[in-house]
């Protein structure tokens, strides 16, 4: 219920925040958005051939799973919202609240899967820990990349590379958020999924 609380709001985000109508300016932003999809197609089609097709799974069914591909694709779903949240900043000095909101909500269920899941794949405690220390560091160097992209490039265009974020983002919600979230939720889902939407539409209006 809450993964699908994060993916509405995950939606309502990249609706709302990150290609709304005036960012489609020509075709720069439409060919970034489908270049993202493409690419995060692609790396998540290579991570789950090499042990990581499961890492969200909540129910921790991954007992043959590569716990270093768990670990690549967790933080492969991370990264564009890490990028996107550097480029807030340097765009609007202040991190977007509703976008925040969002990605938090989503990360509370892919953290637990991921953590039952490392441990189904013969990760101690100790290494989980570190695991999840370094994807976190590693998290903030993307955001850090994102602000350093925007602030100190001024040629580099916030909305194309917002667009390419948005497109790897909305791939990741379609090909393994969701499902995985109607898999054990069922179609209350569904309702979760509109709040979750609605709840993040609204923060967007009032900021």
């Amino acid at each position: 219920m809450v993964m699908g609380i994060g993916a509405g709001a995950l939606l309502s985000s990249i609706a709302y925040e990150l290609i709304p109508k005036p960012n489609l300016h020509g075709l720069g932003s439409a060919v970034a958005f489908f270049i993202g999809a493409i690419a995060f197609f692609g790396a998540d089609w290579v991570i789950d051939r090499r042990g990581g097709a499961d890492r969200k799974d909540i129910a921790g069914s991954q007992p043959g799973g590569s716990g270093l591909a768990i670990f690549i694709g967790t933080l492969l779903d991370n990264v564009p919202e890490s990028i996107i949240l550097g480029m807030g900043l340097a765009l609007g000095g202040v991190v977007n609240l509703a976008f925040l909101a969002a990605v938090f909500v989503s990360n509370l269920p892919e953290g637990m899967a991921g953590t039952v899941n490392l441990a189904a794949a013969g990760r101690s405690r100790r290494s989980i820990f570190w695991m999840w220390l370094v994807l976190v560091l590693i998290s903030a160097a993307f955001a850090g990349f994102g602000y350093l992209m925007i602030h100190f490039l001024p040629g580099a265009d916030g909305r194309i590379a917002q667009a390419f974020a948005a497109g790897a983002m909305l791939t990741m919600l379609a090909d393994a958020m969701m499902p995985e979230a109607f898999e054990h939720g069922g179609n209350l889902v569904g309702i979760f999924t509109v709040m979750g939407f609605l709840a993040a539409a609204m923060l967007s209006f009032l900021q």
